[in-house]
C-alpha cells in the first residue's frame, strides 16, 4: 500500500508543477466526492476497478488506494495514476489533427520523464505492467464509425490486420463499440520507434477510410 501512496505522491507533486496546455488538476480516487466522480464518468476519463483480467494478475490491490487522474483545463492532456501501468500518458481530441495530439503528448513525456525517469531496458524498451505494451508503450488510436466494412466484426478485425492495426470498443480492451463507433490502434509497439507507430496508424486508416468509401 505504501508504494501507492508513494508513487501517487511523486506523480501527483510532478504534474502539479506543468505550466501552460498542460497545466491543470488531479483527482485522487480516495475520497473523491459523487460530483467529480460524475464528471469524470461523464467526460470518459474516470477508470474503475473490477476488469477480472486485472483483478487475476493481482493489480488491484488496496483500490481505490494511491490511483488518482489528472488532466488539463482543456481536457486534451489526462494522466492515469496506478490504473494498470504506473502511469498513462494520454494525448486526445475531437478531429484529425494527429500532429498537435503527438506534439502535445511528447512535450508532456519530456516534462514528466525530467523529474520522474522511466524504467528503460536497453533490449525491451520501456517496461510497463502490461507485456503487450513493452517497447515504445505507444498506443495510437482513433474513434471511427466504418459501417460498411463492419457489418461483419470479424471482417473488420481482418481488414485492420493487414495494416497492423487492432480493433476494440469504444472504451478499450474487452468492450464493445457504441453507436457504430470503434477504437481503432496500432498493433506493434516493440521494434519500431514511437513516430512509426503513430504513422503506422495513421497510414492504415487512411487506406480503411479508402475502402469504406469503395465499398458498396
Amino acid at each position: 500500500m505504501f508504494q501507492y501512496k508513494e508513487m501517487e505522491q511523486k506523480v501527483s507533486t510532478t504534474l502539479s508543477s506543468m505550466e501552460g496546455e498542460l497545466k491543470g488538476t488531479y483527482y485522487p480516487l480516495t475520497g473523491m466526492d459523487k460530483a467529480t466522480q460524475q464528471q469524470l464518468i461523464d467526460d470518459h476519463f474516470l477508470f474503475k476497478e473490477g476488469d477480472r483480467f486485472l483483478q487475476a494478475a493481482n493489480a488491484c490491490r488496496y483500490w481505490p488506494t494511491g490511483r488518482g487522474i489528472f488532466h488539463n483545463d482543456a481536457k486534451t492532456f489526462l494522466v492515469w495514476v496506478n490504473e494498470e501501468d504506473h502511469l498513462r500518458i494520454i494525448s486526445m481530441q475531437k478531429g484529425g489533427d494527429i500532429k498537435t495530439v503527438y506534439n502535445r503528448l511528447v512535450t508532456a513525456v519530456n516534462t514528466i520523464e525530467s523529474k520522474l525517469p522511466f524504467s528503460h531496458d536497453d533490449r525491451f524498451g520501456f517496461l510497463t505492467f502490461c507485456p503487450t505494451n513493452l517497447g515504445t508503450t505507444m498506443r495510437a488510436s482513433v474513434h471511427i464509425q466504418l459501417p460498411k466494412l463492419a457489418k461483419d466484426r470479424k471482417v473488420l478485425e481482418n481488414i485492420a490486420a493487414k495494416f497492423n492495426l487492432q480493433v476494440r470498443g469504444t472504451r478499450g480492451e474487452h468492450t464493445e463499440s457504441e453507436g457504430g463507433v470503434y477504437d481503432i490502434s496500432n498493433k506493434r509497439r516493440l521494434g519500431l520507434s514511437e513516430y512509426k507507430a503513430v504513422r503506422e496508424m495513421q497510414d492504415g486508416i487512411q487506406e480503411m477510410i479508402k475502402m469504406e468509401k469503395a465499398a458498396s
